[in-house]
């Protein structure tokens, strides 16, 4: 009755303000302890009254209900095992919809909220539905029952919310699951080995930045092991139902041999007998449709509206020396060719293609091999080029129906005049090599080549070069018969003659090469590689200045030279032609007076650096060739309250996990960052942490600048930068070396912020951001972003040092792609798991059906998030 005589006195004094009613109702009625429910009509509870009803939901109040049983429950790192009292507890029920039947705001005008960005998560029950325990404050909770009731709540990974219910958590309760939690780590989600300090994230670690200063923002100008974290694995004897299994899993990627991506903790190395495994990363996956939607052409330039990684993969069948030596040779040729800030280059092995989801991350398959193809391998190929993939053939067996390889022993391995047309059916004649085989026609339905081919200058006109369309969604492949990745100094070649003839036509072989590439939708207007230029010394704060110039000069030879393993570095004044600047010794340039860049503005970093100690003293290169390299001499020499941090503009050997490339096109923030670490510290001892601290601090330092909070840029495990969990703009690569009770850590950090080539970039969500919402964001700068990048990662590096994991995950789930996802085990026919957050490690952790926790270790297997996949890898 009381409640009834409340609910009538709010009606009548709010009336149609539903989101004010809502928040007056919870703010009011709490304390009784009653339980808000926020749900369609026909699940009302039957005791409950309804307070407000809209578009068939139903905002009710009713008796109490109670969670009595957390131990069905997998618990969050940070799960709170105290709740604070300004905040309610609530449950989430959700269910998977997927394809045209996913929500949608039902207008273009509403504001989504997000179910992440109002509350924090604290356990989950995988099912169907798919229950998430969590807190929020009254007025975020209210948020979140309002947009429910809006139908403009969005959950993640096609959750659609169904309910939202208030439930009290039982003192009791509570305190039993923490008396498990310390005897029992592996039955949830909280293995800590050492009690955390749990606190709420902080509302925005950048807030005391100068909100309102256009320089603070950066504005654009316009044009003109963790094996120290003290948790061992668990025995065999210690699992079973419900317990964590800390399976060897090597989250690289799906393509392990393919290489696919480029970040993730290079090495870390002890200087004791000790290793901290490599934590590796996940390839970026597919995400069609969304270049298209935010990366338009711009200025006539192709851009990759694929979605997918911009990578070109090479399959020349056997592991044998004479296929690798093919392979060096078209990768060799191809290079020359394409834009190399577009695209990077990986061999596709021949188990590789068989087993991995490679076609979600390949823009072009290149097939270089005269062996016979695996019947199973030629399906994939089949596959791939019939979901719109581009296949190059390069002298192979490869063909599709209605077309046959025929061998004719006098044209093998010699010089041939070819005409060749070219799609607007001008043509072009020239010497090629022969490899000995045509295309005829074969069974099935007739060839009906495209525009591009190429036929002999001889009486039959024998056909060397087809272009086959395959399929309904655009795929196609250009066959060649001809040599075109071969220079004419290729030992193929045998006489003067043949040779001369060869040379003469090198330049069109290059023509026709890069006519094919082109048509296949690559890019091939070549940038030369740009010339290294000289550093300069700068500063973010004067008063380092006399400290620093002091120990210069302690540590420089009588030339001026501190020297490493991999450079030198000679410190001048200022710099003259005369100076030469190579990758192992570089001029240093350390008058800051007549410094002058159009790509970075040393004030701005300065009035966005907001540190005690991270990146005062900077060297700063226009063009070099890794950051990484630049602070190779100094780590271990300069003083720690120095804050070493190099900068570029543009790498030329930027570099990747392994032996992958890190494209580094001018428009990318571009950095390495000297951190120091004690051992014997909470995050010393959990290292693998460091590389989620500086993913986290670039979406922080872009998304707590006022009115940029709702841009979407998040988090993806292990170290990557994504647009919302579709394209990838960034990475981070960490190299640990451990001295004496001290790690030095090189934090490599690269995201796009103004170049919307290769993939996306950070002013292209800006962009589009400001059509959507009739918004006026002004674009962000490179500077402006890696200075509030390095304070964001001082400020979490303190907190997490305080706090541990828990000081830094609820931002970290926050922001990151991977709330609710579900995998598979082993195949895409495996057992179903869920994604359910970090362990004390860092490592990804996962619940399967039967309620079995597995703790993915970077130890030998391979993980593609986005196919929702958890791969064994073949030994």
């Amino acid at each position: 009755m009381l409640i009834t005589l409340c609910y009538l006195y709010l009606w009548a004094r709010w009336g149609r303000r539903p989101a004010a009613l809502v928040r007056i109702t919870v703010q009011r009625l709490r304390a009784s302890r009653c339980s808000f429910t926020f749900c369609v009509a026909a699940a009302r509870p039957p005791e409950a009254s309804v307070c407000l009803s809209r578009g068939g939901r139903v905002f009710c109040v009713g008796e109490s209900q109670s969670i009595d049983d957390l131990n069905k429950w997998a618990l969050y790192l940070v799960s709170p095992l105290i709740l604070e009292a300004e905040h309610i507890a609530f449950v989430t029920e959700s269910v998977w919809v997927q394809g045209e039947n996913l929500q949608r705001p039902s207008s273009p005008t509403e504001t989504i909220v997000r179910w992440s960005d109002c509350c924090l998560p604290l356990a989950c029950r995988p099912g169907d539905p798919y229950q998430l325990i969590a807190k929020a404050s009254v007025d975020d909770f209210s948020k979140l029952g309002v947009a429910f009731m809006e139908d403009r709540l969005q959950m993640a990974n096609g959750l659609i919310p169904q309910k939202i219910v208030s439930v009290h958590l039982q003192d009791s309760t509570l305190q039993e699951l923490k008396d498990q939690a310390a005897t029992k780590p592996a039955r949830s989600l909280q293995p800590s080995p050492e009690p955390a300090v749990q606190g709420e994230p902080e509302p925005g670690v950048m807030e005391h930045l100068g909100k309102d200063d256009p320089a603070i923002l950066g504005a654009e100008p316009t044009p003109g092991r963790g094996g120290a974290s003290g948790n061992e694995a668990a025995g065999e004897s210690d699992r079973g139902e419900g317990c964590t299994e800390l399976c060897g899993l090597h989250l690289s990627s799906c393509h392990e041999c393919l290489e696919l991506e480029n970040s993730t903790i290079e090495s870390i190395r002890f200087a004791s007998a000790e290793d901290i495994p490599d934590l590796p990363y996940d390839a970026s996956g597919s995400g069609e449709g969304a270049a298209e939607a935010i990366c338009p052409e711009r200025e006539g330039r192709r851009t990759n509206l694929t979605g997918k990684a911009p990578n070109i993969l090479f399959y020349v069948g056997s592991d044998s020396q004479e296929a690798l030596g093919r392979l060096q040779q078209v990768r060799a040729v191809l290079a020359e060719c394409v834009d190399p800030d577009s695209y990077t280059l990986y061999h596709l092995p021949e188990e590789s293609a068989r087993r991995d989801p490679w076609p979600d991350n390949c823009l072009l398959l290149v097939i270089a091999t005269r062996e016979s193809i695996p019947t199973d391998v030629q399906q994939k190929f089949l596959a791939y080029l019939s979901q719109g993939g581009k296949v190059l053939g390069l002298s192979s067996s490869f063909t599709l129906a209605g077309c046959q390889v025929t061998s004719k022993d006098a044209l093998q391995e010699t010089v041939q005049s070819l005409v060749f047309s070219k799609a607007d059916q001008s043509q072009v004649t020239l010497s090629i090599l022969s490899s000995g085989c045509v295309y005829e026609q074969g069974p099935g339905e007739p060839l009906r080549p495209g525009q591009l081919q190429g036929h002999l200058e001889n009486e039959d006109q024998d056909r060397l070069i087809v272009q086959v369309p395959f399929g309904a969604r655009g795929g196609e492949a250009v066959l060649c018969q001809v040599h075109l990745e071969l220079p004419p100094s290729s030992a193929v070649v045998q006489t003067e003659e043949d040779f001369n003839l060869l040379k003469s036509s090198n330049t069109r072989r290059y023509e026709v090469l890069k006519e094919i590439l082109t048509t296949l939708g690559l890019r091939c207007d070549v940038q030369h590689v740009p010339a290294l230029t000289p550093l300069h010394l700068l500063l973010a704060a004067e008063e380092i200045r006399d400290p620093l110039l002091r120990w210069l000069e302690r540590c420089v030879d009588a030339g001026g030279v501190i020297k490493s393993s991999k450079l030198s570095l000679t410190f001048v004044p200022s710099y003259t032609p005369e100076i030469e600047v190579t990758p192992a010794a570089l001029p240093v340039v350390t008058d800051a007076t007549a410094f002058s860049s159009a790509h970075f503005d040393l004030e701005i970093y300065r009035q966005n650096l907001q540190t005690k100690q991270l990146g005062k003293v900077i060297l700063f290169a226009e063009v070099t060739s890794s950051t990484m390299n630049l602070l190779d001499g100094l780590m271990f020499e300069m003083p720690q309250e120095m804050g070493l941090i190099a900068i570029a503009v543009r790498q030329t050997q930027g570099k990747g996990r392994g032996g992958n490339t890190w494209l580094s096109p001018a428009g990318c923030a571009l950095s390495t960052l000297l951190v120091s670490v004690p051992l014997r510290s909470l995050l010393g001892q959990r290292i693998p942490f460091v590389q989620h601290l500086m993913s986290l601090a670039v979406v922080e330092a872009v998304r707590s600048i006022p009115g940029y909070q709702d841009i979407n840029l998040r988090v993806k495990w292990p170290n990557d930068i994504y647009y919302s969990d579709l394209m990838k703009l960034g990475g981070v690569l960490v190299n640990s070396t451990l001295v004496g009770e001290t790690f030095y850590i090189l934090i490599g950090c690269g995201f796009n912020v103004t170049n919307s080539n290769p993939t996306i970039c950070i002013n292209d969500l800006i962009t589009e951001y400001n059509k959507k919402h009739g918004a006026d964001l002004a674009p962000l700068r490179a500077d402006c972003l890696i200075a509030r990048t390095v304070t964001v990662l001082e400020s979490l590096i303190d907190t997490f040092q305080d706090a541990g994991p828990s000081g830094v995950l609820p931002l970290y789930y926050k922001y990151w792609a991977h709330s609710a996802q579900r995998v598979r085990l082993g195949s895409a026919e495996g057992p179903e798991a869920w994604i359910v957050g970090l362990d004390d490690s860092g490592f990804l952790q996962v619940h399967q059906e039967g309620g079995q926790v597995v703790t993915v270790h970077p130890d030998g297997n391979s993980f593609d998030m986005l196919r929702n996949l958890i791969v064994p890898k073949q030994r």
